[in-house]
């Protein structure tokens, strides 16, 4: 198990994966209006590729203590205000994890991959 948060308290431990927080992560950031999909690591796809699915796809978390880390990699929704969205998708994720996990975010990095194109939009281009 990849370890992420332990709290141990006399001879009990409660242990938090980085994966079960990089899945909080990732579908906090669903739920943000304008993102489009997530984007995956190479060595991800290729896990994915040999049937082990992840709920975690493009999102990297790292935890120091009660503080945690996230790079989230994710397309956004063609016509979308950038920064808001990604701004959205920081404050979702945070409180997400804070609410479910009790951890803090030091850190939420949105990096934009993509823009996730209409299909009519790519007709019109096509018929230049």
């Amino acid at each position: 198990m990849n370890e992420g948060y332990i709290d141990s308290r006399e001879s009990n431990q409660i242990k938090i994966s980085n994966e079960v927080i990089a899945s909080i992560a990732t579908l906090a950031a669903g739920k943000v209006e304008g993102v489009a999909g997530m984007i995956g690591t190479l060595t991800g796809d290729m896990v994915e590729k040999l049937g082990v699915k992840s709920q975690a796809k493009g999102a990297k978390v790292e935890c120091d203590g009660n503080q945690c880390y996230v790079d989230l990699t994710v397309n956004l929704k063609y016509g979308v205000n950038i920064v808001k969205v990604c701004k959205e998708v920081q404050e979702e994720v945070s409180k997400s994890i804070e609410l479910m996990t009790g951890l803090q975010t030091a850190n939420v990095n949105v990096i934009v991959a993509g823009i996730q194109i209409p299909k009519s939009a790519k007709k019109d281009t096509d018929k230049r």
